[in-house]
């Protein structure tokens, strides 16, 4: 039996999801055992303010300050003075989690997130821990904070990550390319309890009708109400079916419903949910942000996806992938949101050739991939 301790970050839910994925993956597999820690529940109060919190506002309302942020520490070496500076920091406000990992007294750990990872690389070098340490790379890009040394292995959503991994000093043998962890409700995507039509009647939509789902991650970023409401404009009587993911934002929620109130067998208003694999299973395209465990689900499930409001960085990365290999296409505006929903459902060819591409890319099983890492059963 291995116990596993799988440590994620709540800053944006994609480290999150990605975590419980793993642990579900392992609560799977007896004997071997799971445990799963939010790195934030055990960190100073102010620490956890400013990497959760401050985070979500930041890309939010000032989005260009933080793609500089985020292209200057891509650029900065670990040895220098402001990375050791950062790292100070996390420690002296981290006690209390490296306390509860000891506690935990894990044969293994897998990060979805760096800082858990590099708190633990402090240890190993200090002998103070002897497993091994996993991080799972939870973009379709790399940043530079992803290079932890000292891993047992890199687990990479895609080959480019892989080669980009090896390509910054990261030894090929310890370079495997799993794809990112999705729950196991995305891993049957040809289930009949994820068939398209009882999908959307269940909703209470017409399934003989073009179906949106419209999402704007689970903390909510966004505008959706008003992107909805634009949408809804270019169909008509007979257009499109909506359905709207408001996540965590209670406002969006509420403006969503009274919108649905107004159009009545339109929209479908939805505020968090652990449904999301039916909600997308329901959809001819979904109209989405393009986080890492949003586009990993969208390709599991074989969805075309249109993106909106990407985070400079990396989801602008995780964008140029889906285009790249055809799966998704990007309205830089509301002008281009307006014409690629009404260009994109007016050609069901299209459509079919993005979905086709989205299943080839998708790996609904990577979270069983990553295990047999993990636990030394890859072939």
């Amino acid at each position: 039996m291995t116990k596993i301790l799988i440590l994620s970050v709540s800053a944006g839910n994609g480290h999150v999801r990605a975590a419980q994925a793993l642990e579900a993956a392992v609560q799977s597999t007896p004997p071997h055992t799971a445990v799963h820690i939010d790195a934030m529940a055990h960190v100073a109060g102010g620490f956890r303010k400013v990497y959760t919190d401050w985070y979500i506002q930041l890309v939010n309302r000032a989005p260009e300050l933080w793609s500089y942020l985020h292209q200057r520490t891509d650029a900065t070496p670990h040895h220098s003075t402001s990375q050791r500076l950062r790292r100070g920091i996390e420690r002296l406000s981290t006690g209390a989690l490296v306390r509860e990992i000891r506690r935990e007294k894990p044969d293994a750990v897998i990060c979805t997130h760096f800082l858990p990872a590099e708190l633990l690389m402090r240890e190993r070098n200090r002998g103070r821990i002897d497993y091994p340490v996993w991080l799972q790379i939870t973009d379709y890009d790399l940043h530079n904070m992803w290079l932890v040394p000292g891993m047992a292995g890199y687990l990479a959503a895609t080959e480019e990550v892989a080669f980009r991994l090896q390509a910054r000093g990261i030894p090929a043998e310890r370079i495997h390319v799993t794809g990112i962890p999705v729950m196991p409700a995305f891993s049957e995507p040809d289930a009949p309890a994820l068939a398209r039509n009882a999908c959307a009647t269940a909703l209470g939509l017409d399934p003989a009708r073009p179906v949106l789902l419209m999402a704007s991650g689970g903390a909510g970023v966004g505008d959706l109400a008003s992107m909805v409401e634009r949408v809804l404009s270019l169909g008509g009587d007979s257009g499109f079916q909506v359905i709207a993911v408001a996540g965590r934002n209670a406002e969006a929620l509420g403006r969503l419903q009274a919108l649905a109130a107004r159009h009545p067998g339109r929209v479908v208003a939805i505020g968090f949910t652990n449904e999301m694999h039916k909600l997308m299973a329901a959809a001819d395209l979904v109209v989405t942000k393009p986080g890492g465990l949003t586009v990993s689900e969208c390709l599991a499930l074989g969805k075309p996806m249109l993106l909106i409001s990407p985070i400079p960085g990396q989801e602008e990365h995780n964008a140029g992938f889906l285009m790249e290999e055809g799966a998704g296409w990007l309205a830089y505006d509301t002008i281009g949101l307006d014409y690629k929903v009404a260009r994109l459902m007016a050609d069901p060819a299209k459509l079919a050739a993005m979905a086709e591409r989205s299943r080839v890319l998708g790996k609904p099983r990577a979270a069983a991939a990553v295990l047999r890492h993990v636990l030394g059963e890859a072939a």
